[in-house]
């Protein structure tokens, strides 16, 4: 055997030693063990809901996660008021917490919003479905998202008609549509609007 020859088998001998010594099996077929761990898993550890008082009710909010829809666990508090419905007084509470900065779990868990805070709720004008809401804003200068959002998370509610559609509108004389929160709406909410329809 000649130098290079005894030189490569000792180093092969001391390879294999270090191998076996680490508890590493060597190995010529490449092993697959399958994608690596989302680091969006688009779950919570636990409960989202804080302590609830007796005047919180608990409901659920869509928050964006990996460009989809997904329900989140929460409480609002709904303020009475004279001038207002219940339908009304629920909306904006749900509203309020659509535009509230996700929890810090909830960040960790991938959640966000695109509803801005300032948006207030108003019951329908003389002449127009009990079931309308009106927005300070007019929903078609929303984001794809915060109108998915919204759309959906009322359409969850009591704030919505019977056939969980919601009939949603603008400021003054802003058109009525009727809006649904489709399949595709909760996949895609960036690129599928909300199903819509002028109600007259």
């Amino acid at each position: 055997m000649t130098g290079r020859r005894i030189r490569a088998a000792v180093v092969t001998a001391v390879l294999a030693a270090g191998l076996a010594g680490c508890g590493i099996r060597s190995t010529e077929v490449p092993t697959d063990f399958g994608p690596a761990p989302s680091r969006v898993p688009c779950l919570m550890s636990g409960s989202s809901i804080a302590s609830q008082s007796g005047s919180e009710v608990p409901v659920q909010v869509f928050l964006v996660c990996a460009a989809q829809l997904v329900t989140v666990d929460r409480a609002v508090r709904v303020h009475e008021g004279k001038a207002t419905t219940d339908r009304v007084r629920i909306a904006q509470a749900l509203l309020d917490e659509l535009a509230a900065s996700p929890s810090e779990g909830e960040k960790q868990a991938g959640f966000a919003t695109d509803v801005r805070g300032g948006i207030t709720v108003s019951g329908p004008a003389r002449g127009e479905p009990e079931e309308a809401v009106r927005l300070s804003r007019p929903p078609q200068d929303l984001s794809a998202f915060a109108l998915a959002q919204i759309v959906c998370t009322l359409a969850d509610s009591a704030a919505s008609a019977e056939d969980q559609t919601v009939i949603m509108g603008g400021p003054g004389g802003d058109p009525l549509r009727r809006y649904t929160c489709a399949p595709e709406v909760r996949s895609r909410p960036g690129s599928a609007e909300p199903p819509s329809e002028t109600v007259r």
